[in-house]
């Protein structure tokens, strides 16, 4: 007995593609925002809490020992520069409430590039 393939047709398989590729869309903006956000309050949570009022060197100590630590976990996107952006990050956009909605729009490549000019004003 012979099976034949059903023909999809054309208009179908370019609804079917077009659905597919708006839900990867959709997950991928929802990942980096969720990833901004990370990063966000991972720089404002070493700012506040482990740098306040410490000295410079045992302050970089611990964005060094924490870096080594996530990096074994979590791979190099926790590496010591990048942590130190982070900390940028949380710096120039301080209040949650502003942060929020840039994130919808922008990416954190556009935010790291965002950094360097943010720090001239």
């Amino acid at each position: 007995m012979k099976h034949e393939m059903a023909s999809v047709s054309h208009e179908f398989m370019s609804e079917v593609k077009a659905m597919v590729e708006k839900t990867r869309n959709t997950i991928a903006q929802e990942v980096n925002q969720q990833m901004t956000y990370l990063y966000w309050q991972l720089g404002k949570r070493i700012n506040e809490e482990v740098l306040q009022g410490l000295r410079a060197d045992y302050g970089k100590k611990i964005v060094t020992s924490l870096s080594r630590q996530l990096t074994a976990d979590y791979g190099k996107s926790f590496s010591e520069k990048n942590l130190r952006k982070m900390m940028q990050f949380s710096a120039i956009f301080p209040y949650e409430n502003n942060v929020a909605p840039l994130m919808r729009q922008l990416s954190w490549t556009h935010f790291t590039l965002l950094i360097p000019i943010a720090d001239e004003f």
